[in-house]
């Protein structure tokens, strides 16, 4: 079989050149350590990881002004990936509504082979180069929308084929990976690689590389929200209260914020239908609900802004 023959011997080939599939020749006795000398280790390499992050801030910035100006144009964040890599899109898409109070559909996480790859191995989806696409068509891609490509190796199938056809759209493509001169930064609008180096167990790109992942999509979407007035002096203040601990919170966000008292910060959010954006603009200008909405609105949800016009 003389063309498998040839791409195994292609595959081997690309391996070898990735930093994340190096072998390291001192973790050759791992299995010997005591579990404390393990935790150790283990955590040395860890702490590596922000630095690594740290060298790419130019790049990083670039992607959160890009997708903060096409959310301001209505447009939405869409993360994926194969594996590791996808969950950590879908992960961070998950908890935009419950942290940012965003609609499901601003921040969307896709993974090779559905939802259930989320948490079973998906044979060979990764190697799909059409799958993305068509995930994207469906979603009806456009050009005001961001896509982010993640890929620990930079060369998966799945996510060149999506970023490519992103491309194609007009969309702003965006490739996460850990190797430096990857395939999926070749095609994409900013390529934020971070090299990590090889894993603390070899070629375990969970690890150190998607720790690296987390980080970078917790920016992401963290500094684009911040840009949106989705926080007010570093804290959350469009959160939805779905339950008991979320709704104590609202109030002791609204009290912490204006320096209310429990009555008065309650009321405020009872008028605002639990808004606490908004009832912190209702106590902080005095200004009544049928005011403060739509000066909030005006706002453009900015509440240091609609504070300021109030006063």
């Amino acid at each position: 079989m003389p063309n498998d023959d040839a791409r195994l011997n292609e595959l081997l080939e690309e391996l070898s050149h990735l930093a994340t599939e190096t072998v390291t020749p001192d973790r050759g006795d791992l299995d010997l350590l005591s579990t404390t000398d393990l935790v150790r280790a283990m955590n040395a390499e860890d702490r590596t990881v922000p630095d690594a992050v740290a060298t790419r801030s130019t790049e990083i910035a670039a992607a959160v002004d890009g997708i903060t100006d096409r959310f301001r144009r209505g447009g939405r964040l869409i993360y994926f990936g194969a594996g590791t890599a996808g969950r950590v899109g879908v992960l961070d898409a998950s908890e935009c509504p419950p942290t940012f109070g965003t609609d499901p559909g601003m921040v969307v996480g896709l993974i090779a082979g559905g939802e259930v790859a989320i948490r079973s191995a998906v044979e060979d989806a990764e190697d799909d180069t059409e799958a993305a696409a068509a995930s994207l068509r469906e979603l009806e891609l456009s050009e005001r929308d961001t896509v982010v490509g993640i890929s620990a190796s930079g060369r998966t199938p799945y996510v060149v084929g999506g970023l490519e056809f992103a491309r194609e759209v007009g969309a702003l493509t965006i490739a996460i990976s850990s190797n430096e001169g990857s395939a999926t930064g070749a095609v994409a609008d900013i390529a934020i690689e971070i090299v990590t180096g090889p894993e603390f167990v070899s070629g375990s790109t969970r690890l150190k590389s998607g720790t690296s992942q987390k980080l970078v999509v917790n920016m992401l979407t963290t500094l684009s929200m911040i840009k949106l007035g989705k926080t007010y002096r570093g804290v959350m203040v469009d959160l939805i209260a779905t339950n008991e601990k979320l709704r104590a919170r609202s109030v002791r966000t609204v009290m912490q914020l204006s320096g209310a008292g429990v009555d008065e910060a309650a009321a405020a959010l009872g008028a605002a239908g639990g808004s606490v954006k908004l009832a912190l603009l209702i106590v902080m200008t005095g200004a009544p609900i049928e005011k403060a909405a739509p000066a909030l609105e005006s706002a453009g949800g900015v509440l240091r802004d609609a504070i300021a016009a109030l006063r």
